[in-house]
């Protein structure tokens, strides 16, 4: 059995009073795809930075391939990819002269550089793009880009944040082509993202934390089936004639009924794997404008846990 691509124990990460990795237990498999899901301030970002090695610890231990990050950050450095968030590719190079550059970080030859830049290329669709300076392409082929330069080094965990923020349906499903693809090797992906949807259908196994501790952990229809169940009913308040107050009694009633629900805005999601009998009575009710039946999501379960309250 291959050892753990990451190991945790008793993790911590303070700045002055506050505490953004607080006392975390992991371990991630290897040869998987790992999702570490929050909302904004949760500990995802500190957390990447510790395990880059670029960060220190202000307690416990972390592991990455097996290499100590505080004693041989270098190594690991050199063993892992990383695909940032933010655009940081150089607006004077052309496409394949940013992956050069960037191997020979790594202590890649001239040569080795030029044949492994011409392969990524190819790999995410840019092989035309060669030699167009960065400034000439769009989102979708810079996000491209810059996973290629995250895979120059070869490296056996890939640690992609935010990889498809702001790109349109196409690009998105080009860049899960390629992490799809670096999974069929056999290495390892750690995935933080915003879109649930992403990660239910990328992720093997993820954790969804919040003020720096994991609240679940879990394989993500496991996580949705403990959760939430299997079904979600919307019910869409009416703008007129009592809508609020019907919302009002189908919340009494789930609670009666010992059910999970959220409220937003216009409508409460009730969820459960027995929730027919309340839509039922609810179905003909001229105060309620739709009944959306709908399969549970890993957002459900996301929301449940870390609320809707929006995070700076």
């Amino acid at each position: 059995m291959s050892e753990p691509a990451i190991v945790a124990r008793g993790l911590n990460k303070a700045f002055g009073d506050l505490v953004a990795v607080d006392n975390i237990d992991l371990e991630v498999a290897s040869g998987i795809c790992f999702g570490l899901l929050g909302p904004n301030g949760a500990g995802k970002t500190t957390m990447i930075r510790m395990l880059q090695a670029s960060s220190p610890l202000s307690g416990g231990s972390l592991e990455v391939l097996g290499r100590d990050v505080v004693t041989d950050g270098r190594s690991v450095r050199a063993r892992i990819g990383v695909v940032p968030q933010e655009d940081n590719l150089d607006p004077d190079f052309t496409a394949e002269y940013n992956l050069i550059v960037y191997a020979r970080y790594y202590g890649i030859g001239s040569k080795d550089s030029r044949q492994k830049a011409s392969k990524l290329l190819e790999e995410v669709g840019l092989s035309e793009k060669a030699n167009e300076k960065i400034t000439n392409l769009s989102g979708g082929m810079k996000r491209r880009l810059i996973v290629a330069r995250g895979l120059i080094n070869d490296p056996e965990l890939l640690i992609l944040d935010e990889p498809t923020t702001g790109l349109d349906p196409q690009a998105r499903h080009r860049v899960w082509d390629q992490i799809r693809n670096y999974r069929r090797t056999g290495r390892t992906v750690l995935l933080t993202t915003h879109y649930m949807d992403e990660a239910e259908l990328l992720c093997d196994d993820l954790a969804i934390i919040d003020s720096g501790r994991i609240l679940v952990r879990g394989a993500p229809r496991k996580l949705i089936q403990d959760t939430v169940g299997r079904e979600a009913i919307e019910f869409v308040a009416s703008p007129f004639d009592g809508g609020e107050d019907a919302l009002d009694k189908i919340e009494l009633r789930t609670k009666d009924l010992g059910l999970k629900s959220s409220r937003i805005a216009d409508r409460i999601i009730v969820y459960g794997d027995d929730i027919e009998v309340l839509a039922s009575e609810y179905e003909a009710d001229s105060r309620i404008n739709d009944l959306i039946r709908r399969r549970a999501t890993l957002e459900d379960v996301f929301l449940q846990l870390t609320g809707r309250k929006l995070r700076e």
